[in-house]
């Protein structure tokens, strides 16, 4: 996959430098290559790919998302059931440009939960790579203990339900959530 990931790479880098035409056409030609195959990998169509990656700009890095856990008094994880993939997961998401990841965290969970959170701890960083959950990139996903400051719980349109729940309960996770939400249950225990 690593070397999947460095032609992707070489041939972004290689259209946002390039001013040459040769080099350009060389370049285009390793992009489509390399969407092909992520899409193979990813079952996503390789116009959509192709389209993707060339939006995007400069020097190709992992995308990073974020994601929190809040504790109830006894023991369960505010979690949420998910609109688009009907699966539970941790709140969180992608990160946008010019906010911190811990920014970008508050911002999730005022959008998602209605509540403004304190963010505490850096539990973990987890990674996916090309290929894992159907993406066709690398992300970072730091997972961080939070607690509330104020709001009221509430559902948003990109969730079937919210609320404090025992891991147990849950029999359909989001992605690595479940690892995720053990990992959280570790730290709990360890503080």
């Amino acid at each position: 996959m690593s070397l999947l990931e460095n032609v992707r790479s070489i041939a972004q880098l290689g259209l946002h430098y390039a001013v040459n035409p040769y080099d350009i056409e060389r370049y285009e030609k390793l992009l489509l290559l390399a969407s092909k195959e992520y899409s193979e990998i990813t079952e996503v169509k390789e116009s959509i790919i192709i389209e993707k990656f060339k939006k995007e700009l400069g020097h190709v890095t992992p995308k990073v998302g974020v994601n929190g856990v809040i504790f109830s008094s006894d023991g369960k994880m505010l979690l949420e059931h998910r609109a688009d993939d009907g699966t539970w997961g941790i709140i969180g998401g992608w990160c946008e440009t010019g906010e911190s990841p811990e920014e970008s965290l508050k911002r999730e969970f005022l959008e998602e939960t209605g509540l403004v959170i304190k963010v505490n701890d850096l539990i973990d960083i987890f990674t996916r790579k090309p290929g894992d959950f159907g993406q066709p990139h690398t992300s970072y996903h730091p997972l961080y203990a939070c607690e509330i400051k104020d709001g009221e719980l509430r559902t948003s349109f990109e969730s079937l339900e919210i609320g404090f729940y025992s891991i147990d309960e849950v029999e359909k996770w989001h992605g690595e959530h479940f690892d995720m939400a053990k990992r959280a249950y570790r730290y709990m225990n360890m503080h």
